[in-house]
């Protein structure tokens, strides 16, 4: 696909490719024009029903019910291995879908959604029970086996990546899949599902449906053939989508918002934290739960900090997420650029001080908005508090550690932090204070798939990555077998 190209998508159910069962369809835009790239089909609660009917007989009766760990890691191994073939088609359609810079996909979005499949594909194997020592005359043990059908609800700014760390350990446990994307970003989720059908996975395994969160995604969460919901996006759809979910007793996997603090000691080796603190707002156009959007320095370097970034982030290439020296591309729609803005107002009537940026960009009719550095804001100005989720960058000083920490725990998020220090001693004790799911020292937005990640407080819970998410997957069944 180019970005010249309309092409038309239907829905992925059961193997086949289909229009909705009602014949609507949505555009698909490019964000860094408003151009139409593509048409999909707009799934309602029918199509819904038609997937999760054909993941639940999938479950039940097809190949995959009597698969092996060993045959599951196979095709995940093969889905990786199709995912490096591809890999620039791929990159080419995430960036052109969402308006991430061409130069950030390949390396950051298609090569950890092949290593995640890969992680997987290893891990499978590893889903051994336990035998249990008892009073009884007896022999117990435990069995840990698949849910059933989990529907996966994935958000806009991670297409690729949020959707892979939920189906891939969800398959190497033995599950079936509903995916339903964003709907303003589905593209490479309907690319994924050609790949895995060439990879060999049966039919009805992996289903996708592409429409809106308030119908297709409500669809999923509520039917009662769905045994797990794996949602991430923000945390008001989140306790929507958990309360629908906790009705019907379904387990949830949820990652939600946030507002990381990132917090520079007077003794952090200023040049590597100062390149940490951008890229942790400017990467992905600040459109990412774990962004650090709240910088908080050591009193002795703040004004240095504030001058630095005043110099160095306006020098931050913006523009056409195709050419290979862009760093911050459009952000994902009209809607979160005015969204943006309006957090900047009301900075500006907080007393808050611009120390770059500041305003959108008029490129080709994008929805670009420039890197914004804002100092000398009240602490409880909703700039602060709330999540933006874009490239907004607030600065914040401190005295000492204590008051650090109480300012970075000072939300009701709590998904990443960041420490900048050489004192090994702080970091492995101010990392224990900080409520956050992940904290990274010296650095912004390590991931691993062997890494759990989720979050705490209104974050959301759960984890998604490392041997925890596969865990999540499964059901522990206990057997035990007299021996009078």
């Amino acid at each position: 696909m180019t970005a010249t190209q309309v092409e038309t998508k239907q829905l992925f159910i059961d193997g086949s490719w289909r229009d909705a069962i009602a014949g609507r369809r949505a555009d698909i835009l490019d964000p860094s024009t408003g151009r139409v790239i593509a048409t999909v089909a707009d799934a309602d609660g029918a199509d819904v029903h038609a997937a999760v009917t054909a993941a639940r007989v999938a479950f039940d009766h097809g190949p995959w019910a009597s698969a092996s760990a060993r045959e599951r890691g196979r095709i995940l191994h093969r889905v990786a291995e199709l995912i490096r073939e591809n890999a620039e088609e791929l990159a080419q359609l995430e960036s052109l879908d969402v308006g991430k810079p061409i130069s950030l996909c390949l390396p950051v979005d298609v090569l950890t959604a092949a290593d995640t499949y890969e992680y997987y594909a290893g891990l499978a194997q590893t889903l051994d029970g336990s035998t249990r020592n008892t009073a009884l005359n007896a022999f117990a043990y435990t069995r840990r086996e698949p849910l059933g059908v989990v529907g996966a609800i994935t958000p806009f700014n991670f297409p690729l990546i949020l959707s892979t760390s939920k189906i891939a350990p969800a398959l190497a446990a033995g599950n079936t899949v509903v995916h339903k994307p964003a709907d303003e970003t589905p593209l490479s989720a309907l690319f994924m599902a050609e790949l895995f059908q060439r990879a060999g996975l049966p039919d009805g395994v992996l289903n996708v449906v592409t429409g809106s969160g308030v119908i297709a995604g409500d669809a999923l969460l509520r039917h009662p053939g769905v045994a797990k919901v794996a949602f991430t996006g923000s945390t008001a759809v989140g306790r929507h989508a958990a309360a629908v979910a906790g009705a019907e007793l379904k387990p949830v996997t949820m990652e939600l918002g946030g507002n990381a603090a990132h917090i520079v000691f007077e003794d952090a080796d200023v040049e590597k934290a100062i390149g940490a603190a951008i890229k942790g707002f400017v990467f992905n156009t600040g459109q990412f739960c774990m962004a650090g959007p709240r910088l908080l320095v050591a009193r002795p370097l703040y004004d240095t900090f504030v001058n630095i970034l005043a110099e160095a982030v306006p020098g931050v290439p913006v523009g056409d997420p195709r050419d290979p020296r862009t760093v911050v591309g459009p952000m994902a729609g009209e809607r979160h650029v005015a969204k943006v803005e309006r957090f900047v107002a009301q900075a500006r009537a907080d007393g808050g001080r611009i120390v770059c940026g500041g305003a959108r960009l008029d490129l080709d009719g994008g929805c670009y908005f420039q890197p914004t550095v804002i100092a000398d804001l009240p602490a409880d100005s909703s700039v602060i508090v709330d999540e933006i989720f874009g490239p907004v960058l607030t600065v914040q000083p401190f005295d000492t550690e204590d008051e650090a920490v109480a300012l970075a725990n000072a939300t009701l998020y709590g998904l990443a932090a960041g420490i900048q220090t050489r004192d090994l001693a702080r970091a492995h004790r101010v990392a224990a204070r900080l409520q956050a799911g992940i904290v990274w020292v010296n650095d912004w937005a390590m991931l691993d798939p062997a890494v759990p990640f989720g979050g705490v407080k209104a974050s959301g819970h759960g984890r998604e990555y490392g041997p925890e998410a596969l865990d999540s997957y499964t059901k522990v069944k206990s057997v035990v077998i007299s021996l009078d």
